[in-house]
């Protein structure tokens, strides 16, 4: 089930002349692995690589490739912004590289300092002017509270633009409900973290899911309960590696 099979990522890679070791996998699952890297000068990097292997004996290296391209697309557009990682280039046909960025996802066991959401809200609509939409915002561990104390966004495998949806009334259409629910998922975390910065607004608009919520909950609510209790099947029998089956 994962995407570069059983032997996981490499061990060492190089790029502009500097070799790079693993110091951690931090996610491998069907379409992608992630991990983190470090040269002998003690810089830190991310790797990650898409799909190379065969699922049901059907090759899908061209679908790694595509995703591949597609997240460096966002990277790339958005090199200027000092709130996403730089991208500092390609590894192998499916893999690319992007500088780490020193901080910790959201989580209710760290306080988020005063302020942050706001700045979070507007780095989205930044992305927004640009015509793109983040998607992921629903899970927190892709927002980064950095050590500067400000928002970072990693992480683009999902994010949409015009070019992923079409420059038309109904690409834009699209792209505009995913550009709401950006906020409303931010909204959530907000709520959770630090209340008392909500709005009475904000508050209600947090509590409202919109159509398109209501729509990905009926549809996938039964596609991840159907997938747990396969992997849950497939680790006892030994057939799917414990470590990144998420």
């Amino acid at each position: 089930m994962r995407a570069l099979g059983r032997e996981g990522l490499p061990e060492t890679f190089e790029l502009a002349g500097r070799t790079y070791r693993l110091t951690r996998s931090v996610k491998h699952d069907f379409v992608a692995a992630t991990g983190f890297y470090q040269d002998s000068a003690g810089k830190r990097v991310v790797l990650k690589i898409s799909r190379t292997v065969r699922f049901a004996g059907i090759p899908l290296r061209w679908m790694g490739k595509k995703v591949c391209r597609r997240e460096m697309r966002f990277y790339q557009k958005l090199q200027d912004l000092p709130n996403v990682p730089k991208l500092m280039g390609q590894v192998g046909p499916t893999g690319f590289v992007h500088e780490y960025a020193e901080g910790r996802p959201l989580s209710k066991h760290k306080p988020v300092p005063d302020g942050f959401f706001q700045q979070l809200q507007e780095l989205l609509e930044e992305l927004h002017r640009r015509d793109i939409a983040y998607v992921d915002t629903n899970k927190p561990e892709n927002i980064l509270l950095g050590d500067d104390g400000r928002p970072h966004l990693i992480d683009f495998q999902i994010s949409c633009d015009l070019e992923t949806v079409g420059n038309w009334f109904i690409g834009r259409w699209i792209l505009h409900l995913l550009q709401r629910e950006d906020f409303y998922h931010v909204l959530k975390h907000k709520r959770r973290l630090r209340p008392d910065e909500l709005s009475e607004e904000e508050r209600e608009h947090a509590q409202r899911r919109s159509l398109l919520i209501r729509l990905h909950r009926i549809i996938f609510k039964p596609y991840f309960f159907v997938r747990r209790r396969l992997f849950r099947r497939l680790r006892a029998s030994g057939r799917l590696l414990p470590e990144g089956s998420k």
